[in-house]
């Protein structure tokens, strides 16, 4: 029995099933397929930052993933006299989210999962192990375990850091991996009660204690080399582990206990042909970053739409290999930052640490601010892909002043208005997909008809951004197919934003990264430019 499909997802876990929602928006048939025969319930990752709720957010399902966060979860990294090395506390909403939360990642698979009952198009698909792919001209055939075949135009391996898709294909994965192991254990009914996670770079044994919601604390340690899975299935071996933490660990409701390897390491390329990787199969960093798990919605995010685009005949396969131009770079910055924090935190050579913490105590206190909100976490930020970089005048009473090129980034996220003035997320307020905002002016008196029909075919909002005091005024003029939405002001408004920048137009991709800025009499040569970059048919 042959299958047929558009999308065919290998992998249940977080980025498929991610991936596989942002596809069944957009009307794609999509099947995802599961060796396993239920989603995965061990421990794994913990926090999730507001890259990722935007992008659950745009899935439509971010309502059902709060209830299973801890927003602005703060992190104390300590010593092993539990001195604070640095505190990590970022209250930014630039993205319209906390910046860092806890949470139960088992629940919010669950989440994605259930999102999939959504779409007609999109199907699961457990116990369906994926054996053999055969590539030709017009798609890929994949055989299962059990004899039967899919047939799909594309395939997205995203089965984890032992890819047996990678592995079939021949694509590297270098990197290192630690010569020790880590257990995880959580806990039920949370014997410490403190909202906050703690990293203990302690020498003698490294350690993490994080506050999970729902009343879960985890614990992380290091293990030694003569330390092994025997050692902790038994009891005395985990209390012993637990006793400097906790008065008495015999009387600890524990969930679940899990061995867990540190790997650094990335795939050689991220495509062959009509096969993507996604995720873990082509990524995995140490998990003191937090990021593995982010890192994976944002591959899910960037290649959803433009999957999306080229199976809908809206642009042409070239789209597809910008993925890896635009993902390959920003992971690798964040599998580089993630191996430094957990070398420096797992080390349990006396001297190191005695050196990190001399270096810690002698921080200036902007560096120490740098540290609180979070500076040294990478944004993506892509010179290449589906961004056009604008030559932008300078203020000239600021000559020394660096105008902020911010093509290639993330479109922040404020509170603003729709027409009627009621307040919500920018996102909600323009509707999702590729966006044009201009300040003040209609976007409509700068754009020509070709690209109009073109904005058309995309499905794209065209937004006018005006106070929110003009509002009465501009809903009454507004152009038709013209979303009109009030900037509240401040310092985190779309005017503030303006400000900074001398453009007055933007042109925003469905995964809210910047494509080009600009002046407005040069929106419509621009949008040419990022249709060629987008392969647009």
């Amino acid at each position: 029995m042959t299958t047929a499909c558009d999308v065919l997802v290998v992998g249940a876990g977080p980025v498929g099933l991610t991936l596989a929602n942002l596809l069944g928006q957009q009307g794609i048939d999509v099947l995802v397929v599961e060796r396993e025969h239920e989603l995965i319930d061990y421990p794994r990752a913990v926090g999730i930052d507001d890259e990722a709720l935007r992008a659950m957010q745009t899935a439509g399902l971010v309502d059902e993933v709060l209830p299973h966060t801890i927003p602005d979860q703060k992190i104390y990294m300590v010593n092993g006299d539990r001195m604070i090395l640095s505190e990590v506390n970022p209250t930014t909403r630039e993205f319209g989210w906390p910046r860092r939360n806890g949470f139960v990642q088992p629940l919010v698979d669950q989440v994605l999962l259930a999102g999939l009952d959504r779409f007609p198009n999109a199907a699961v698909r457990f116990g369906a192990e994926v054996t053999d792919l055969a590539e030709d001209a017009d798609g890929v055939v994949a055989t299962l375990a059990n004899g039967e075949t899919v047939r799909a135009l594309y395939v997205v391996a995203a089965e984890g850091g032992a890819s047996p898709t990678r592995k079939r294909l021949g694509i590297s994965f270098e990197g290192e991996t630690r010569p020790t192991d880590g257990i995880v254990i959580d806990v039920a009914n949370d014997p410490i009660g403190t909202p906050h996670a703690v990293f203990g770079g302690d020498p003698a044994r490294s350690y993490a204690s994080i506050a999970l919601p729902h009343g879960i604390r985890r614990w992380e340690f290091t293990l030694f080399e003569n330390e092994t899975e025997a050692d902790v299935d038994n009891d005395e071996f985990v209390f012993g582990l637990l006793a400097p933490h906790v008065p008495d660990p015999s009387k600890l409701d524990i969930i679940r206990r899990r061995v867990y390897r540190h790997h650094a390491r990335i795939a050689g390329r991220f495509r062959h042909g009509r096969i993507f990787l996604a995720g873990d199969a082509a990524h995995v960093m140490p998990v003191v970053g937090g990021q593995g798990w982010n890192s994976g919605i944002r591959d899910a995010f960037n290649l959803g739409w433009k999957l999306a685009a080229v199976v809908k005949g809206l642009s042409t396969d070239g789209l597809l290999d910008t993925y890896e131009t635009e993902r390959l770079g920003h992971v690798t910055q964040m599998v580089a930052v993630s191996l430094g924090m957990a070398k420096e935190m797992t080390d349990h050579d006396p001297q190191k640490a005695a050196e990190r913490d001399r270096i810690a105590a002698n921080r200036t206190p902007e560096e120490r601010e740098a540290q609180k909100r979070q500076a040294f976490k990478p944004q993506p930020q892509f010179d290449q892909g589906v961004v056009v970089h604008t030559p932008l005048p300078t203020f000239k009473t600021l000559p020394d002043r660096d105008v902020p090129r911010l093509a290639g980034s993330i479109f922040p996220q404020p509170t603003a208005t729709d027409a009627d003035g009621v307040e919500m997320l920018l996102d909600d307020a323009t509707g999702q997909g590729w966006r044009i905002l201009t300040w003040n002016n209609d976007p409509t008196a700068f754009l020509s008809d070709r690209q109009r029909a073109a904005l058309d075919r995309l499905g794209a909002r065209l937004v006018q951004v005006v106070p929110k005091a003009q509002l009465p005024w501009a809903r009454k003029q507004a152009t038709a197919g013209v979303t009109v939405i009030g900037d509240l002001g401040g310092e985190s408004g779309l005017q503030a934003w303006f400000d900074a920048r001398p453009v007055g137009a933007v042109i925003v991709r469905p995964d809210h990264v910047i494509a080009a800025e600009c002046l407005a009499q040069e929106l419509d040569d621009v949008l040419g430019k990022v249709f060629e970059a987008a392969c647009i048919a």
